[in-house]
């Protein structure tokens, strides 16, 4: 098996606020990220996927086809907007990078076979990276 990542970059806003606690709940546990203004980050996401070298073309992925299917399922969908107010999916759900991890990985699965029919690639690995310190990862 082979592993392709490829590296993509977005901009967002959020607000980490909890709607089930209190106000002083919600500042106790987010801290300084439950500025009612929000915040931004500049992320760096990861996208691996893997499978068997294809020997017609020598590739274990068509990277076109997956920069497509992440560019119009995670980055149109996420660069420069306030993830609460912009992503129906964080209406109700706190926009952290653990949930925005699993939404990007809910996305690609979504349409993984319209843009990768057959048994391969799969997708093998979602990282992103918040901060340089904060690096969340589903594998």
């Amino acid at each position: 098996m082979i592993r392709l990542t490829r590296r993509y970059r977005f901009s967002a806003s959020h607000r980490l606020h909890a709607r089930g606690l209190s106000e002083a709940e919600n500042r106790e546990l987010y801290g300084k990220c439950n500025n009612p203004y929000g915040h931004g980050h500049d992320y760096l996401l990861e996208v691996g996927v893997r499978g068997p070298v294809e020997e017609r073309s020598g590739r274990v992925a068509d990277v076109a086809a997956l920069d497509r299917l992440v560019g119009g399922e995670v980055i149109r969908a996420f660069d420069h907007r306030d993830l609460n107010q912009d992503v129906p999916e964080f209406a109700s759900l706190p926009p952290t990078t653990e949930n925005l991890a699993l939404e990007v990985e809910r996305r690609l699965r979504r349409n993984w076979s319209a843009a990768f029919p057959g048994e391969w690639p799969r997708l093998d690995r979602i990282r992103i990276r918040e901060t340089k310190r904060n690096i969340f990862e589903i594998s």
